[in-house]
């Protein structure tokens, strides 16, 4: 799997988040924790921008991004427009980050731990294009329990994976 891929996989994975924000009636259902959910689905969203930000964006991208994980928790009420600001900057710092990427570092170890470990350059991207899409399922079924619509809104369409004809 090149960066290209992973790149494409990662972008197609936050066009179907910000679908997913911009699918919920109002901005206030973002944010609602139904009894026995962990997250909201702004919290997710979030989570993922901050992560992928940061390991993406600041690690390989030098774009300076300064993550606070706590915030990503605990944060209430962001205005829908700056969380799909920020869902298109992420989608940029990956998107100008993995173009220009080093393929000999895919090999190489991450060059921060994570969680106290050494991780594979390439594993590791690979892992946050997995992590992103766990979490992004998450935040269709809340959007799903929270407003009672239980339709799709195109989550993870295979055309934008597709090979061109």
């Amino acid at each position: 799997m090149s960066t290209a891929d992973i790149s494409r996989l990662i972008n197609r994975e936050l066009a179907s988040l910000r679908d997913e924000l911009l699918a919920y009636p109002n901005e206030a259902d973002m944010w609602a924790l139904p009894k026995g959910l962990p997250n909201s689905g702004g919290n997710i969203a979030l989570h993922l921008i901050g992560n992928l930000r940061f390991f993406i964006g600041t690690q390989f991208g030098a774009t300076g991004f300064v993550r606070d994980r706590d915030a990503e928790f605990s944060s209430t009420g962001v205005p829908r427009a700056e969380m799909v600001k920020n869902i298109e900057t992420a989608a940029d710092e990956v998107t100008r980050t993995l173009a220009t990427f080093d393929a000999a570092l895919l090999d190489k170890p991450f060059p921060i731990d994570v969680g106290g470990h050494k991780i594979q350059t390439g594993i590791f991207l690979q892992h946050l294009a997995s992590h992103l899409a766990y979490h992004l399922g998450q935040v269709d079924y809340h959007r799903r329990v929270v407003t009672g619509n239980s339709v799709s809104v195109g989550t993870i369409p295979l055309p934008p994976i597709a090979i061109a004809k």
